[in-house]
């Protein structure tokens, strides 16, 4: 008959009716220690690149590098000291589990990955926000130094402005308003300030409808005769200009975003690509540095 056996129970194993259960195979204690001193690691380079990077700027004798290149540089050093930390925390988590076998190896050199970038993101996104918060609070400052500075403006006119105020007869304000916003009138006998503020109510029509009836069109070109003194055909022609003007700079703007658009998604997918293809180094590195940490058979056997 089948017997129970509790082999490895010592390792919180479960007893099994078919065979001894295997002990586990993961320190966890060692893949932390590897992940930590991985992010260590690479902060401390990427902190030796920042020194170097501010080193190589003089201003004074104009020998500073150019952007690109500088760019192009601290990129390759980011990389580089993320590949020198990840290879080391495997190395350190692969040398702590007491391994011997190199699958197993491998998988404490993936976990260190892992955690490292995992750690790295919530380090980033910390950062990330600190600096929006510094940047909303330099903005609250900013606003309220003005609302403070607009009120003390506005408390030292107050004065004259109420002066002025009585000297002013509303009822004249009141007339003059509805004389300039009077339209439907005859262009030639209508005040300039009439027959502006007709034009500019027809062509707000022609912007936001992106079309004018005939009837509204002929009457535009009334006004613009007669507000500048020249013959109702010249008036067509301009506005038929301005239009023309006008539908050929929607276009380009409308080109321009589109471009604007397409050169985003281009920077991002780009972004994306090197961002898996350092993950992507990064894990080969954790692996390798896992490798070079597991201990050998023959050390293991003599230890036992």
């Amino acid at each position: 008959m089948p017997t129970t056996t509790t082999t490895g129970a010592a390792y919180g194993a479960v007893p099994s009716d078919t065979g001894p259960a295997l002990p586990p195979r993961i320190s966890w204690g060692a893949v932390l220690a590897g992940g930590v001193v991985a992010v260590a690691v690479g902060t401390m380079l990427n902190i030796l690149g920042v020194a170097i990077g501010a080193s190589s700027v003089d201003a004074t004798a104009g020998s500073t590098p150019g952007a690109s290149s500088f760019g192009i540089g601290a990129g390759i050093w980011l990389l580089v000291a993320n590949l020198i930390g990840l290879a080391v925390g495997g190395y350190v988590a692969a040398r702590l589990s007491g391994t011997a076998d190199s699958t197993d190896s491998v998988l404490h050199g993936l976990s260190v990955w892992a955690i490292g970038f995992l750690v790295s993101a919530v380090l980033l996104g910390n950062v990330i926000a600190g600096t929006a918060s510094t940047t909303v609070q330099g903005a609250s400052s900013m606003l309220g130094g003005l609302a403070q500075g607009a009120g003390n403006a506005a408390s030292a006119a107050a004065g004259p402005a109420a002066q002025l105020a009585q000297q002013v007869d509303p009822k004249q304000l009141v007339d003059r308003a509805q004389a300039a916003l009077r339209t439907g009138g005859d262009p030639a006998q209508m005040s300039s300030d009439q027959r502006n503020a007709e034009i500019a109510q027809l062509l707000t029509r022609r912007v936001t409808d992106g079309n004018l009836p005939q009837g509204d069109r002929d009457r535009l070109g009334q006004l613009v005769a007669a507000e500048y003194n020249i013959a109702p055909e010249e008036a067509q022609r301009r506005l038929q200009q301005v239009e023309t003007q006008a539908t050929q700079a929607a276009q380009e703007a409308e080109r321009k975003a589109r471009e604007a658009a397409d050169a985003a998604a281009t920077a991002g997918a780009v972004a994306a690509y090197w961002i898996f293809a350092a993950m992507l180094l990064g894990a080969v590195a954790a692996v390798l540095g896992a490798r070079m940490g597991t201990r050998n058979t023959v050390a293991v056997r003599r230890y036992a």
